[in-house]
């Protein structure tokens, strides 16, 4: 009997008749979707390289004819990237804090404490991430600018960006799977010890969640630092000085050259690529940790 190693969609018969097609066919794909990937992030660091006439010719220069590489300095004190970078790690990293107290609370609870209506509950928060995300930009910032039962207006503080990062769907559901993964007897083990829940919670559950909480971690601070749209509607115009990074590009590029405005653009994507490369293991580890039992 073969080895259930060797088996795959191509017969090593048929490989090994068609090796020479099937590596042209592998190496061509590979290379078609490199330059799709990777194409735009090179026209990006490039453009940041060129002058403003060169920046913005049509059609654009694959390779700049003078490179500039006082543009990105320029472009770090005009658009004030230094600030910009700090207020955008003080929300992202708010934001982070807030969603492991209350996601892994609700993870816990739909997938351990069991409480009354916990599926349909968990049915609809699922049934959130069917909706587009434009389509709730409206009902939350009128919830922001009108908090219920408190009636605070939240708009142009940083609990406007928070708040509404909170309540993340998809990050309950990686939790929630992952608790779902946990040996019942380690936790009977622990209540037979006479910890609570919270403490079983802390003591037992979050040493061995390490993973998946890192993956939430990573998507939490990555959806923050990217997002435009929202932080434009709440923070633009009421406090420059607390302006997220993408906000305070968008601000700068009426008054900053093109070209400054591109190598600011491209610093201020260097720190998430670097995130990626770095923990893309445990982004991928964590996707699949608790997805097997046995």
């Amino acid at each position: 009997m073969a080895d259930s190693t060797d088996r795959s969609l191509i017969s090593s018969a048929q490989l090994n008749r068609h090796r020479i097609a099937y590596r042209v066919v592998l190496t061509l794909m590979v290379v078609i979707f490199t330059l799709v990937f990777i194409g735009p992030l090179y026209f990006l660091f490039a453009d940041g390289l060129k002058s403003t006439q060169e920046a913005v010719q049509v059609p654009p220069t694959i390779i700049p004819a003078h490179v500039h590489p006082g543009s990105y300095t320029a472009a770090w004190s005009r658009v004030g990237l230094g600030r910009l970078l700090v207020n955008t790690l003080y929300y992202a990293f708010g934001a982070l804090a807030l969603q492991l107290v209350f996601d892994v609370a609700a993870a816990y609870s739909l997938s351990r404490l069991r409480p009354v209506l916990g599926n349909v509950i968990f049915a609809l928060m699922l049934a959130t991430l069917m909706i587009p995300a434009t389509v709730l930009v409206v009902p939350q910032y009128v919830t922001v600018s009108d908090l219920p039962l408190l009636h605070l207006n939240l708009i142009g503080s940083p609990e406007a960006i928070w708040l509404p990062s909170v309540a993340n769907a998809f990050n309950i559901f990686l939790l929630k799977r992952f608790f779902d993964s946990i040996p019942g007897d380690l936790l009977a083990a622990a209540a037979i010890d006479g910890a609570s829940p919270l403490r079983t919670l802390r003591s037992v559950v979050l040493p061995i969640s390490r993973p998946i909480i890192g993956v939430v971690s990573i998507f939490s601070l990555v959806a923050v630092w990217k997002d435009f749209l929202w932080p434009l509607l709440v923070e633009y115009g009421y406090n420059p000085s607390r302006e997220t990074l993408n906000v305070g590009i968008f601000e700068a590029g009426s008054t900053t050259p093109q070209n400054l405005i591109l190598a600011a653009s491209a610093m201020a994507a260097v720190p998430t690529l670097v995130f990626f490369l770095v923990f893309q293991r445990n982004i991928l580890s964590g996707l699949t940790a608790g997805s097997l039992k046995g």
